[in-house]
């Protein structure tokens, strides 16, 4: 099972030598993959938890492509509808070219209803948006041949696999919209317990979750705790359950929604150090 670390790409303490230092701080620890966070516009509801600057994710992921080697790159999550997806599958796919094959492209249907208005987007469709605009990527990404002339128009087809999708969410369309376009299911911060009962009861195509990363002294023993909270010891087995689970990358998340967390980033390079170690030396 493979680790990676969702990176604050907003805030008031996160500028591009930062942004630098967390890319070099992950590979260097071990970790396999870096994600970025999705937004547009920062409107009122959105400066509360992820305030300005907020770098794009795109482009600060192909920037980072080229100060890492081995590190996956990915969003966590992309807001499938706030673009055309003839768009997002170009970005997609020319940042997952330029890297060698390292973009994981994980999206969801977005909660911001004020960025929704601000850019003219529906709220009440953005569901319905995002299987629509799932079903273009794929065909936009299908590869170019005589029986296929669309893929040609859009120039977005070709013989490079496309990056895998996953789809976060845990509602019960997202959990079909997993099934019926995703590469992996991508819940975002949830319960153990919660995960189990929804992977006992679908047949998902693969599991890649982002949990939480907040270590404690004294152990939490809250039923509702979720996955990567609690002591050194209980965040290392909720990894081993995640594995048991089928967990092919698990992400871990240091932000906890107070945007001055990312002027001490140092805090949570050290909760990634003391869990990248202990994990490396797990039998």
């Amino acid at each position: 099972m493979q680790l990676g670390v969702n990176v604050p790409n907003f805030g008031p303490g996160t500028d591009p030598g930062v942004l630098r230092e967390w890319a070099r701080t992950s590979e260097g620890l071990g970790f396999d993959l870096l994600m970025l966070s999705d937004h547009v516009t920062i409107t009122s509801d959105v400066a509360v938890r992820y305030p300005e600057p907020f770098y794009e994710p795109f482009t600060t992921l192909s920037w980072l492509a080229g100060l890492t080697t081995d590190l996956r790159l990915g969003t966590s999550v992309l807001i499938l509808p706030y673009r055309h997806p003839l768009l997002t599958a170009r970005l997609a796919a020319n940042l997952s070219r330029l890297s060698g094959g390292r973009f994981v492209l994980g999206v969801g249907v977005g909660w911001a209803r004020q960025e929704f208005d601000a850019l003219g987007v529906p709220f009440a469709a953005r569901g319905r948006l995002t299987d629509e605009y799932l079903g273009a990527l794929r065909d936009a990404w299908r590869p170019e041949t005589p029986e296929a002339p669309e893929s040609q128009e859009t120039g977005i087809g070709g013989h490079a696999a496309p990056p895998p999708v996953w789809i976060g969410g845990h509602s019960a369309a997202a959990i079909r919209r997993a099934v019926r376009f995703g590469d992996a299911w991508h819940p975002l911060r949830l319960p153990l317990p919660l995960m189990r009962s929804i992977l006992a009861e679908h047949s998902l195509p693969g599991f890649s979750p982002r949990i939480a990363l907040r270590i404690t002294e004294a152990p939490v023993d809250d039923p509702e705790r979720p996955a990567g909270v609690g002591t050194v010891e209980q965040v290392l087995d909720d990894l081993d359950q995640l594995r048991l689970l089928g967990a092919d990358t698990v992400v871990l998340d240091p932000y906890h929604g107070d945007p001055e967390e990312t002027r001490r980033p140092r805090a949570a390079w050290q909760a990634l150090t003391t869990v990248a170690t202990h994990w490396k030396a797990r039998p």
